[in-house]
């Protein structure tokens, strides 16, 4: 997981830098991360009822929160020793 991927992520979609984005989803090791944004993308430019576009913008913000959550708790875990 790279952190910096969902931070980046975050930042373009805040920003609709749809061509950042559209990089990062081709350059990006997060395979669902990449589905996410490819999924958005596409509703974004083809699709004209818009609450699609915002259940796929939904669906990757929740994903980017999730995964954040996920390397955050994997960055703090601390191992428990036994002291006996």
């Amino acid at each position: 997981m790279n952190k910096m991927d969902y931070d980046r992520a975050l930042f373009y979609t805040h920003r609709s830098e749809w061509d950042n984005l559209l990089i990062l989803m081709v350059r990006t090791t997060d395979h669902f991360l990449s589905k996410k944004i490819e999924h958005f993308l596409h509703a974004y430019n083809f699709e004209r009822d818009y609450t699609v576009i915002e259940r796929k913008l939904y669906s990757l913000l929740r994903y980017i929160d999730h995964a954040n959550e996920a390397s955050y708790e994997e960055i703090n875990e601390i191992p428990m020793y036994s002291l006996s």
